[in-house]
């Protein structure tokens, strides 16, 4: 079987393909076979660098994949051989807050998916939604999470309140679906007309093209009737644009910031913070439970997200500079097939 390998601070090129044999599962663990993946920021933190995580060498990078089982070891009762399953970024996060002890992370300091096959512990598995394919559920562990996440781990969004969503990446685009299932309503923003167009289709109510208003935050709050929105996902890690946004005692929900640079705007002074009584809640993805009740949802309201590209094992490289250019409406996909 052939395994991805990372070097840390090396980027992408410093990834190393290497023959392994396959390995079998020990007592309360789970030998898979990886079908997709689906790279992310996250994976692109931890290449470079940036993540604030500890990265092992030679680690097997990769924090988004699916597979079905292919033999089990010794005591596992939660999946059996052919079961369809996705594994949680933080293996050891099951439910609860997010502590240090549970921050062990698959594809920096734990084996992760880029490989043909890999070995896990049974608590970290959960099943797939049966009416997705594997390709379709690849980004699902981490920014699947990460959306449910940013609506739910907090204070519960209510029928009726406003979310923004920032651009078209695939937290975003989940948010956008998710928060249309809580009856929510969405104002997203974008930077072309067929991307509005397209997030009108997915759900959105109103969209914000960022570069005709580059100060947003004020334009959504109008777009909201002058009173605020009362959740902001934020991907892009533009708090002064998101309190602009934000209603008083409103969530930003802070699930990422751009790569190699900062955000555009200034940081908000702790003044304004205090006027508006925000709250700012940084994300780690998400637990096992959250992870489980999100594909139900999934399952009963029949959600995809779109694909934008699909790349076989053999250009994981190629998938990762292309996941790095931007500019996506949907999910990279790599088909271990």
């Amino acid at each position: 079987m052939k395994r991805c390998h990372l070097r840390p601070g090396a980027g992408i090129d410093g990834l190393a393909l290497r023959g392994h044999e396959r390995p079998e599962p020990g007592p309360g663990e789970v030998s898979v076979r990886i079908r997709a993946t689906s790279p992310s920021r996250r994976e692109l933190l931890v290449l470079d660098g940036h993540h604030p995580l500890p990265v092992l060498p030679d680690t097997v990078p990769g924090g988004a994949g699916v597979g079905e089982v292919v033999a089990i070891g010794a005591g596992v009762t939660r999946v059996r051989p052919g079961d369809r399953v996705a594994a949680t970024v933080f293996p050891d996060w099951i439910d609860g807050p997010f502590t240090l002890d549970r921050a062990a992370q698959l594809g920096s300091s734990r084996d992760s998916v880029l490989t043909e096959f890999a070995v896990v512990g049974e608590q970290a598995l959960v099943h797939l939604p049966g009416h997705l394919s594997f390709a379709e559920a690849a980004a699902f562990p981490l920014t699947a999470v990460t959306a449910w996440n940013a609506l739910t781990g907090g204070r519960a969004l209510l029928p009726g309140e406003t979310v923004p969503t920032l651009g078209t990446g695939a937290v975003s685009l989940f948010a956008v679906q998710f928060a249309k299932l809580f009856g929510a309503r969405v104002i997203a923003t974008t930077s072309s007309p067929d991307k509005a167009a397209r997030l009108r289709a997915l759900g959105a109510d109103e969209v914000v093209d960022y570069r005709e208003h580059p100060c947003w935050g004020e334009r959504v709050r109008r777009v909201s009737g002058g009173r605020g929105v009362d959740r902001v996902v934020d991907v892009a890690g533009e708090p002064t644009q998101s309190l602009a946004a934000t209603a008083l005692g409103g969530e930003i929900a802070f699930a990422g910031h751009r790569l190699g640079a900062d955000a555009s705007d200034a940081s908000p002074a702790a003044a304004a913070l205090f006027a508006m009584g925000a709250v700012l809640r940084p994300l780690a993805v998400g637990s096992r439970a959250q992870f489980e009740t999100l594909n139900r949802a999934v399952e009963v309201a029949r959600l995809r997200l779109p694909i934008h590209r699909e790349l076989s094992f053999d250009e994981v490289p190629e998938a990762l500079r292309y996941y790095r250019q931007g500019g996506l409406m949907g999910n990279v996909v790599i088909d271990h097939a």
